[in-house]
């Protein structure tokens, strides 16, 4: 059974990646981020295959942006299944840097998008008795190194964030399922949103000798969305083979 499926962050990356390969099943997508072009060309990539995707601009940090993605969803296909909190956002830098601005935006896109999410769907949830958060996370929720101290908080935050919704959502018997998904070195636009010149040209060395395609992410997200609703993956981590 096609399942309606809303994913922030969808107009690159994993986001995109997820959303061709549901629609490619046959769910029906509602996509949602700031670039317009990019969201119209993914809906029309998706609807010459033959799938159905509708889009919304939305910007993650706005809580009236997040809830229209979620009505965009209901006006369309009249539920929500799974909602993908994926909107992220990795500007490496040391502290001594002082990249205050880059700290804000991490922190209102990696832990405020979520909140949002969630607060944008889950009502919809409770009342159908059944749905799915799935919250990207990043390996860097388990580690940190020099560089990424507000990246790595934000995202240990997303996991935080996640367990305790599964834990209020197992104590109502909403059957309501969460996952929260931290990949390692993934082939995304991550890496050009770094402002700190060494740490970018860093990052964009590993990646190019070590990151995997986004399709690997999106084939694991696929794999919890059709376990059976009486059980959930609540943690998937994967990374490429050879990253330490």
């Amino acid at each position: 059974m096609s399942k309606v499926i809303v994913i922030t962050g969808a107009s690159s990356g994993i986001g995109e990646a997820t959303a061709k390969l549901l629609a490619k099943r046959g769910d029906k997508l509602v996509l949602g981020a700031r670039r317009e072009t990019k969201l119209q060309q993914i809906v029309s990539d998706i609807e010459a295959a033959g799938g159905t995707a509708a889009y919304a601009l939305t910007d993650v940090t706005d809580l009236a942006s997040v809830k229209a993605l979620a009505q965009t969803a209901l006006d369309r296909f009249g539920r929500i299944d799974v909602w993908m909190n994926n909107a992220g956002f990795m500007p490496a830098s040391e502290f001594i840097k002082g990249k205050v601005t880059d700290w804000n935006r991490m922190i209102d896109v990696n832990l405020r998008g979520v909140l949002y999410g969630i607060d944008a769907a889950l009502a919809t949830m409770r009342q159908q008795k059944s749905g799915h958060f799935i919250n990207i996370a990043s390996v860097a929720a388990h580690t940190v190194s020099p560089g990424g101290g507000v990246y790595s908080a934000t995202k240990a935050g997303v996991w935080m964030i996640s367990e305790a919704l599964r834990q209020e959502e197992a104590a109502a018997k909403s059957n309501v399922r969460v996952t929260v998904v931290s990949p390692g070195a993934v082939a995304t636009e991550f890496v050009d949103h770094v402002t700190d010149e060494g740490a970018k040209q860093a990052l964009a060395n590993y990646y190019a000798q070590t990151a995997i395609s986004p399709k690997r992410i999106a084939t694991s997200i696929a794999a919890t969305i059709d376990l059976p609703a009486d059980a959930a993956i609540n943690e998937i981590v994967i990374r490429p083979t050879s990253q330490d």
